[in-house]
This record gives C-alpha cells, sequence and structure tokens, in this order.
C-alpha cells in the first residue's frame, strides 16, 4: 500500500521554466535594449529622423521613437520579426545583439520547457514487489510482530539455507574434482532477493501497529520517494476502501486461505467445518461481504484516477489562453482610451457638416450674364457668392 500522490500542476506552469530572477534580467535586459536603441537612432547622423533627405526615396520610413524602439525590440522574439531595421550603422549592432540574446533565450526556453513538462511521466512507477525490491528510494516494511513479517523472515532465512548447503557443496574437498566443477558457476546459483529485502526492512524499521504504518505512507511525498507499507491484503482493502489518499500497488503475492485453529482431535472442527458450509450454502458470508464492504458507511467515494497520456494537460498549459484574454482586455481599455484622448486633445472642433453656405450680391463684370462664384473662408466658414447680372435675351 502507498500513498496516492497526484501531480502538481499549474495554469502558469509554463513560467516556471524560468527562475524569477531569469525572468526579471529579461524584463530589464528588454528594458535597456529598447532605450539604448532610441538614443542611438536620435543621434545618429545617419539615422531616418537626422537624415530623412537621403532615405526620402525608400519605400520604408521607420522612425525609431521610444515607442517604436520598445514595439521593435518585443516583436522581434516573435516568429512574426521586428519588421524594418534601423538605418544607422550603431542601432543595426544594437538590433542584431537583441536578435541573438533573443534566439539563445528562446531556444532555452523551449528545450526546458519540453522538458519540463514531460519530467514528471519519466518516473518508473513501482507495480510489482520485484520493482520495491530492485529500488532503494521507497523504504517499505511490515508491521512489527506480523505475519507478514514473518513471511519475509522465513524467506530470507531459507534463501541463507540454501546458500550455506551450495557453499558447503562446492567447497567439499571429499568430492572430486569433476563433480566440484559440476557445481562451479558463474553467476550466483541461489537468489537473494527476500535476504536484501529484508536488510531494508530493517534499515528502514518495523512500524508497530497499522496506525504508526499507515501515518508513514502519508507522508510520502510522490510515488517514487517515501514509505510503502507490505501487509495483509484484506487490511489493506479496507485501508483503501475507506481512505481516497492510499492505493494498493501490484498484486497479492504469498497468497493463503483463512483458516480457524482449534486444538487437534477437538469435536469445535467439525463443528466449525460444518457451520462455513452452512453459511456458504446460505449466501451468508456474501450477505456479510455486501454489507461491510460495498455498503459500508465508512466508504468513500473517491475522485476516479484519470489515466496517464502523452499530452499536456489543460491544467499545466491553461496560462496561455489568460494571456490571450488579458492581451484582449487590454487592447479594448487601449482602444477606449485612444478615442478619449483623440475627443478631447484638442477640443471641440467644427466637422464639414457644420459649415455654413453664405450667400451674398457683389457687382459682376462678367460680359456674358453668367454667376461668378467665389470661396470664402472666414473663421472656418465656405461658401460662394453670386452677383446678380441682367438677361442677355
Amino acid at each position: 500500500m502507498m500513498k496516492k500522490v497526484k501531480l502538481p500542476t499549474s495554469l502558469f506552469k509554463f513560467l516556471t521554466v524560468l527562475e524569477p530572477e531569469v525572468w526579471i534580467c529579461i524584463l530589464v535586459a528588454y528594458g535597456f535594449t529598447s532605450i539604448l536603441l532610441y538614443i542611438f537612432d536620435r543621434f545618429s547622423p545617419y539615422s531616418y529622423q537626422n537624415n530623412r533627405e537621403k532615405y526620402k526615396d525608400d519605400e520604408e520610413k521607420r522612425e525609431f521613437n521610444l515607442k517604436e524602439c520598445l514595439w521593435f525590440c518585443m516583436t522581434s522574439l516573435t516568429p512574426q520579426g521586428g519588421g524594418e531595421a534601423p538605418k544607422n550603422l550603431s542601432g543595426r549592432l544594437v538590433a542584431a545583439t537583441w536578435w541573438l540574446f533573443g534566439f539563445i533565450i528562446i531556444a532555452s526556453y523551449t528545450a526546458n520547457l519540453a522538458a519540463f513538462l514531460t519530467v514528471s511521466r519519466l518516473d518508473t512507477p513501482i507495480e510489482s514487489l520485484d520493482d520495491l525490491s530492485n529500488q532503494y528510494k521507497v523504504q517499505y516494511a511490515p508491521v512489527n510482530g506480523t505475519s507478514t513479517m514473518t513471511y519475509f523472515e522465513r524467506m530470507a532465512y531459507i534463501e541463507k539455507k540454501f546458500y550455506e548447503i551450495w557453499k558447503d557443496m562446492s567447497l567439499n574437498d571429499s568430492m572430486s574434482d569433476v563433480e566440484r566443477a559440476k557445481l562451479a558457476v558463474w553467476d550466483y546459483p541461489v537468489s537473494d532477493k527476500y535476504t536484501k529485502m529484508w536488510q531494508s526492512m530493517q534499515e528502514a524499521g518495523l512500524p508497530n501497529s497499522l496506525e504508526a504504518a499507515i501515518a508513514r505512507v502519508r507522508k510520502s511525498t510522490s510515488t517514487s520517494e517515501g514509505f510503502a507499507y507490505l501487509g495483509d491484503a484484506t487490511d489493506i482493502r479496507y485501508q483503501v476502501l475507506t481512505n481516497c489518499d492510499l492505493q494498493i500497488v501490484g498484486e497479492e503475492f504469498s497468497r493463503k486461505p483463512y483458516a480457524i485453529a482449534v486444538q487437534q482431535g477437538s469435536p469445535l472442527k467439525d463443528q466449525f467445518n460444518d457451520a462455513i458450509l452452512k453459511l456458504l450454502n446460505q449466501r451468508k458470508l456474501e450477505t456479510l461481504k455486501e454489507r461491510w464492504w460495498n455498503q459500508n458507511p465508512a466508504k468513500k467515494v473517491c475522485e476516479k484516477d484519470d489515466d496517464q497520456s502523452d499530452g499536456i494537460s489543460i491544467e499545466n498549459i491553461g496560462g496561455v489562453f489568460i494571456v490571450i484574454f488579458v492581451g484582449i482586455g487590454l487592447a479594448c481599455v487601449t482602444l477606449a482610451f485612444e478615442y478619449w484622448w483623440y475627443k478631447h486633445r484638442k477640443g471641440p472642433q467644427v466637422s464639414d457638416s457644420a459649415k455654413v453656405l453664405t450667400v451674398r450680391e457683389y457687382p459682376t463684370s462678367d460680359n456674358k450674364g453668367k454667376s461668378n462664384f467665389t470661396t470664402d473662408y472666414k473663421s472656418g466658414r465656405a461658401g460662394y457668392h453670386i452677383s446678380p447680372v441682367s438677361n442677355p435675351w
């Protein structure tokens, strides 16, 4: 029995790939490079804003003010690219340095992100008694004085006896060389699995009660480190039934039926046998099992364990979608501010639809009798003037 450890998840797990100090250094480098790019473009005699006449025929004309420098450095880190580079050589050197820095940072981040999101699936889980005996990170032991402890102690003792028998046979001087050669092997012929396990149990320390063993199991930090309890299958199944943080690992071993011991020759033996057979025929044992297992009021309804998949869960990558919504929300707020700033920056203005048409009479010198149209712009008003003429007909 081991603790059921749920892998930790975080919506912003992609941000934990780098330490906070690294993120701060990246932001400082971003701001410093943007300001430096702005200063170089501002004071260089070969920049676009200081040499507009030279670059007047260029199709792309980009003035690197502070806002453009911030935007250029940010988009340079994306596949979209930063767009047109500065005209001056000093600014291009700054941009090239920033590109190299961004390439290394993005490559390192991408590689570490892939490893960071998959490292939890690289741990080999313990699924059998052999897996438990072949590792050293998880301690394990039965309760002191139980039948499980006796089982491992006896198995280690039997292995030791087999080893001594093989050693005595192979080192027996009364045997001929041919007979001794038949016992000589390259590999160790006697298994020492239980000997090593019993030694590990003694080093870990055997708990004195089931409650103490469960407490040690619950202190485990993960399925690859901590403590595993070895005990009776019925006790373990009941603890898992009533506790959602515990789980059964592997298959049962050394399975034996339950029995009631009585004195040899006692008449209780036949009475117990008859009573047990009667309970089986009347299905009383099945009724009791249903009552104390499936209908037990102490039974816990636990969440179903999801099968581990090869993909990245939404719990670990969902922060990316939150970033999208935050960006859209920030863009909406910026749009509202831009509209307000545009409406109130210059004060009220007269639109074209509010312009007034004025008609005034002027003497005409047109000998053809046609109207003279003029335009008078005063106080933002536009109009035309019509001069009366006599009918030539």
